[in-house]
């Protein structure tokens, strides 16, 4: 579909990186001008489109995108190079190809209900979009979220994920009495209390959850440790950088550090997991997939935090279904398959005229 490839190419050509405002005028002009959808955009810069009646589905994308490598950028401008049936550029696979899939397929759905575009600002700065969005009353029956899922089970294979991994980054703070080294009793040594909490989180368990069959194991590892001022000195603070990542309905009890004396928990950031609760909606996506692929998706879960956690949260039933594979986004050679983009806009041209199913 050259139309399909030509969007792509004009969304990954547009910088959007420390200002989406750009990506986002040529989001709305191109709705406003090709359909005759309700188009806004909000204050936060979300581009937003709705047409139809009755239960609603959201095809959910978002348009910034991680600073470019140094390769990606030649006078000022995004690179993209076209080969090999690839699209290479930053943005292409995560997520501005998805985006494009997503537009086509809004502009020539006639909808089972209403219809609803959304492309999000700030994703990769914590879900500022989306949160925003959220916080103005965006609230979705359900949505299918463009991110990455394609060979998640197979190769050449587009799967439809049903629950993904949160992460919560926190800091543990231990707080002692500084002294000199050569009189340490004198003190009171905040590495040490750093440590016994680092044992602390050793001994915690890894939450698990299941979702329609599907195990999605969390997990708890210390990153960072720093402390300390000279070598002689008894430190007096020592702080510890905790990467968490969580599971639908499930979190390792952190707050235990704090049983040790002069530690403090510190949560820095939650972006939250993903599981859908409707596994009927989930099968349908899976039938819209498979009916747009020879090879057969499945049902699968994903590693890595999306806007797909804010929307579950607030009350959307999600699935992830995307053209990006492990490996490409955010690297200097990222790129995306256009005939993987194809799937996925028949994919969500399917699912919007089939979902909700009706008797």
């Amino acid at each position: 579909m050259r139309e399909l490839s030509a969007l792509t190419r004009t969304l990954v050509s547009t910088p959007s990186h420390e200002d989406e405002s750009a990506c986002g005028d040529v989001i709305e002009s191109w709705l406003r001008e090709e359909t005759d959808a309700a188009v806004t955009r909000d204050g936060h810069g979300n581009v937003l489109a709705r047409k139809g009646e009755g239960t609603s589905l959201a095809l959910v994308g978002h348009h910034d995108v991680v600073p470019p490598d140094d390769s990606q950028v030649a006078d000022g401008e995004y690179v993209i190079e076209e080969r090999d049936g690839r699209l290479y550029g930053r943005g292409a696979a995560d997520m501005k190809g998805a985006v494009a899939a997503s537009m086509l397929a809004f502009r020539d759905a006639d909808p089972a209900g209403e219809l609803v575009f959304a492309s999000f600002v700030g994703e990769e700065v914590g879900g500022e979009g989306a949160r925003g969005a959220i916080d103005d009353g965006f609230a979705p029956d359900y949505a299918i979220v463009g991110e990455g899922s394609t060979n998640y089970s197979d190769a050449d294979v587009t799967d439809v994920v049903v629950a993904h991994k949160g992460r919560r980054a926190s800091t543990v703070v231990a707080r002692g009495t500084a002294s000199h080294a050569s009189e340490p009793e004198a003190g009171e040594n905040a590495v040490y209390r750093a440590c016994d909490a680092v044992d602390v989180i050793r001994d915690l368990d890894a939450p698990e959850a299941e979702v329609f069959g599907e195990t999605l194991a969390g997990s708890v590892v210390v990153t960072e440790v720093e402390g300390g001022s000279a070598w002689n000195v008894v430190p007096e603070r020592c702080e510890v950088t905790v990467d968490e990542r969580t599971v639908p309905g499930e979190y390792a009890d952190l707050e235990r550090v704090e049983a040790v004396e002069g530690v403090e928990w510190v949560l820095e950031q939650d972006l939250p997991p993903m599981g859908c609760d409707d596994e009927a909606f989930a099968e349908a996506v899976l039938d819209a997939a498979a009916r747009a692929q020879e090879n057969d998706p499945k049902l699968v879960t994903k590693p890595h935090a999306t806007d797909a956690g804010w929307l579950a949260g607030a009350g959307a039933t999600c699935v992830v279904c995307g053209a990006s594979e492990p490996g490409e986004a955010h690297t200097k050679t990222e790129s995306v398959s256009l005939s993987v983009l194809e799937r996925c806009y028949d994919t969500y041209l399917d699912a919007a005229e089939s979902w909700p199913e009706t008797e």
